[in-house]
């Protein structure tokens, strides 16, 4: 009984082949833990160690400034050139009264169009008839005096030959017949004026045209002259073709000859152009603007075109295609004159001066010292010099300038 009571309990065999095996699969189990844990820490390693060379290589670039090209446009054939400008009439005139009166009528108002000659208002004038009338009287009894001077001449003439009168006598009666004859011409010549005064009774147009404005009516006190205090009754304009002056600034004006076509619009008329041509420069610059009057010539045969409008010139000015144009955000001035700052091949600046030509605002005409093939920066550092180096951009700046690269650890 004692040795079944002390007797160690055997176990299964199946137990112990348990047994046996766990160590095994702990141990597997262990170094798979263990190689993973050291690819998570090589990698970490790699992954920093990589974000730090990103990190290197754009402090590095952030280091050399970056800048961008300016665009050199070569000299076209042409260049367009916009300037504002003012029609005119080909013909206008201001209309006044040449006599003094009273308005009888008038049968021509604004915008009708009217012949040459034709009557447009007629004036009475009572203190003209009376100046007529009685220059009409004064001529009549100068030449009744004159006939009568001239037959009694003609009488002594005849009675010197006989002896009957004496000779000083004949030679005052000749004398008196001149006179009257010169008192007689000077009473037609005083008709013939109020006859032509007379005349401009009735207000005429001068020349075929648009009744552009009218200033009087009918009853109103009509005071001869022009100007000053006197009211002016009508105006008229030839628009059957205009003129269009345009004030151009001196650096155009040597390209501006006569026979230049150019185009010009209205801002009552969007999207519709006219033709016009140069005919005249003044040859005169403007001491206070420093430009030249030029002056276009445009048919108005559609009736469009308005005296005094405003509309915009544009001109195809001859240019020399040799001639380079750069942005003006690319020069750098100096004490000496002007530089561009031209990148090499080696991605280093050196400043180069260069010649100016004509001046467009945005644009300014390099004469010298430029080539078409440099690359030119465009709004360059006021700090920059020869021999600094500088990385080239495009317009559209990449990932890698935007911000410093982030670290990917875990």
């Amino acid at each position: 009984m004692a040795d079944l009571i002390h007797r160690p309990r055997e176990e299964p065999i199946s137990a112990k082949i348990i047994d046996t095996r766990q160590p095994h699969r702990l141990r597997v189990v262990g170094g798979l833990v263990i190689i993973l844990a050291g690819a998570v820490v090589a990698i970490g390693l790699y992954e920093r160690a990589d974000s730090k060379s990103a990190l290197v290589r754009w402090t590095d670039q952030q280091a050399v400034p970056t800048v961008m090209l300016a665009k050199i446009d070569t000299g076209a054939a042409v260049r367009p050139l916009s300037l504002p400008g003012a029609i005119q009439a080909d013909n206008s005139a201001a209309l006044y009264a040449r006599v003094s009166g009273y308005l009888r009528s008038w049968s021509s108002d604004i915008g009708a169009h009217v012949a040459a000659g034709q009557v447009l208002a007629t004036i009475d004038t009572p203190d003209l008839d009376q100046q007529l009338d009685q220059g009409k009287a004064d001529l009549a009894s100068a030449e009744a005096a004159e006939q009568l001077a001239d037959l009694t001449a003609k009488r002594w003439q005849t009675l010197v030959a006989s002896q009957s009168v004496a000779q000083q006598a004949v030679d005052e009666k000749i004398g008196d017949a001149v006179a009257k004859k010169a008192v007689a011409e000077a009473a037609r010549a005083n008709v013939r004026r109020l006859e032509a005064l007379a005349s401009f009774k009735q207000i005429v147009a001068p020349f075929d045209g648009v009744i552009t404005a009218r200033k009087t009516d009918i009853g109103a006190l009509i005071n001869a002259g022009s100007g000053g205090t006197t009211q002016q009754l009508f105006e008229i304009a030839d628009l059957r073709k205009v003129r269009i002056y345009v004030q151009v600034p001196q650096a155009f004006t040597a390209d501006l000859r006569p026979g230049l076509k150019a185009t010009f619009d209205l801002p009552q008329y969007p999207g519709q152009q006219f033709d016009a041509t140069l005919v005249s420069t003044s040859q005169a610059v403007a001491l206070n603007s420093r430009s030249m009057q030029v002056e276009l010539q445009a048919d108005n045969a559609t009736g469009k075109l308005s005296a005094g409008a405003y509309c915009d010139v544009h001109f195809q000015v001859p240019n020399d295609p040799s001639v380079l144009r750069l942005p003006a955000t690319a020069l750098v001035p100096n004490s000496q004159g002007v530089d561009v700052a031209v990148v090499g091949a080696d991605d280093k600046v050196a400043l180069t001066p260069v010649k100016l030509g004509r001046d467009f605002g945005e644009n300014v005409e390099v004469v010298s010292g430029l080539r078409a093939t440099d690359r030119v920066i465009d709004s360059p550092s006021q700090t920059i010099r020869t021999g600094d180096p500088v990385r080239i951009v495009s317009t559209t700046a990449s990932s890698e300038t935007e911000g410093p690269p982030q670290g990917k650890g875990r």
